[in-house]
């Protein structure tokens, strides 16, 4: 089991930034790949920033430049940094973990944190 806890969410003028923060604990050893999401009512979650262990993260194209995705020294923290921040970077943002236990595949969300980015 892994538990994720989301922070660092908030109201922010466009061009400013904020930095994400989401806490691992449980079997974070078992965490193969992290991410962030976002979510805007009535839309689909989408990716915002993956990275698999290993290999260098990935972007969706509207944050490349802007957005970083990292870990903390002990893995058991996940980041993201984010600069320049558009209105239309407002949603619910969501940290994701991906846990490998033998050939089971697990699934874990946090519960979110608001990120409001006025005009």
């Amino acid at each position: 089991q892994v538990q994720l806890v989301e922070s660092g969410g908030g109201l922010v003028q466009s061009g400013e930034s904020l930095r994400l923060s989401c806490t691992a604990s449980g079997d974070i050893f078992s965490i193969y790949v992290v991410g962030w999401y976002r979510q805007i009512p009535g839309k689909q979650r989408e990716s915002v920033a993956t990275h698999v262990n290993g290999r260098s993260p990935d972007y969706i194209e509207s944050v490349k430049g802007r957005f970083t995705i990292s870990r903390g020294d002990a893995e058991g923290t996940i980041y993201l940094q984010m600069n320049n921040l558009k209105p239309e970077d407002t949603a619910v943002y969501y940290c994701n973990a991906g846990s490998l236990r033998g050939t089971a595949v697990y699934n874990y969300w946090g519960q979110g944190t608001q990120v409001t980015v006025s005009t």
